[in-house]
């Protein structure tokens, strides 16, 4: 690792590892059960989702990968360095960052991706190396230890997590032109915040957390939005209101499903609202030092988005959302999903 490396990203995986830990002990055959139930699941949500959804997309072979947290953390940092390369290039190189400051900045977002890697129960991985398929994650002890705290039936909690993270691998692969594109306005976002060389020792904080919040879908709009141009602000806004669909949708599906498919589905609705609103207080902290509070309201502004749209113009209706960039909502159509109805839904 050069001395002038932005980022000590091995230090970074060190402390992630660290501060995410292991996890529950449940014994080999708990392990074992997990991972084949999360396996199954997977397979059955891909039948599942393209009903609810009606978007169809081809099946890799090996689309999932039931992981424990070292090897999540070790996917999401590849995927940051992937995405940053081009940034951390041109950091390097108007900037003086020593060893102390590398450190520095692998320590913190180490300690981020750490506390990330014990709470994650999915995610369609889109940020791979140029090499690499992208790839549904399952986090196996995360979502076990979701399950216990929660006290709900294992085998169903663990059906549920796949629908939502199966219908997130199917909003990428069944729209081929999503996934680029969203890359790019990641890549354009923190261009723009790194704009002027002069500043950009001053910004560092500014742009790893903007690169944390692109890749997890942390809204870390207000924090970022007092130092942004206003061609940025709109490029950001809408970044954000693109996330807070796909994850909207996702929950929205997962919520679809009635008992034939989850027997005990009301309940884990219940659980999770209540986890989700109340968390306790060490938690909230956190929740708040890493901007996933406004995460959540993600879920809860993009889920009402789909809702309203599905129940005015039918699923149909809304999958014009799909067909290309212009069709996606703004952030003000997202808060005022007529809008966006009027403008895309309605026309012939």
């Amino acid at each position: 690792m050069s001395e002038t490396s932005v980022v000590d990203w091995g230090l970074a995986r060190t402390v992630a590892r660290r501060v995410g830990g292991r996890g529950p002990t449940i014994g080999r055959e708990g392990a074992r059960q997990a991972v084949e139930e999360l396996r199954l699941g997977a397979d059955v949500a891909v039948d599942v989702v393209r009903d609810l959804t009606g978007l169809r997309a081809d099946v890799p072979v090996d689309r999932v990968r039931v992981v424990d947290r070292s090897r999540w953390v070790d996917a999401n940092t590849d995927a940051f360095v992937t995405v940053i390369e081009p940034l951390t290039k041109r950091l390097r190189r108007d900037t003086a960052v020593g060893a102390i400051g590398s450190r520095v900045a692998g320590a913190e977002i180490g300690a981020a991706l750490g506390f990330l890697s014990s709470r994650v129960l999915g995610q369609y991985e889109l940020f791979t190396a140029p090499d690499v398929e992208p790839q549904l994650l399952l986090v196996a002890p995360n979502i076990v230890d979701v399950e216990q705290r929660i006290g709900v039936r294992g085998s169903d909690f663990r059906l549920w997590v796949c629908l939502h993270e199966e219908t997130h691998r199917v909003q990428f692969t069944a729209v081929p032109w999503l996934g680029p594109w969203l890359r790019e306005q990641i890549l354009s976002t923190l261009d723009g915040l790194a704009a002027e060389p002069g500043e950009l020792g001053k910004r560092l904080g500014q742009v790893f957390a903007a690169v944390v919040g692109a890749l997890r879908g942390l809204d870390v709009a207000k924090a970022l939005e007092q130092s942004m141009s206003e061609e940025d602000q709109e490029l950001f806004g809408r970044l954000t209101a693109v996330m807070s669909l796909l994850e909207g949708h996702a929950d929205v599906m997962m919520d679809t499903v009635g008992s034939d498919v989850i027997p005990t589905v009301e309940v884990l609705r219940q659980r999770m609202t209540e986890r989700r609103t109340n968390p306790k207080a060490t938690e909230a902290f956190v929740r708040r030092l890493l901007g996933m509070e406004a995460k959540l309201a993600q879920y809860r502004d993009g889920a009402a988005f789909v809702r309203a749209v599905v129940d005015e113009v039918g699923m149909d209706g809304f999958n014009k959302v799909w067909e290309s960039p212009d069709q996606l909502p703004s952030r003000d159509e997202l808060h005022a999903p007529e809008q966006w109805i009027a403008r895309v839904a309605t026309v012939s």
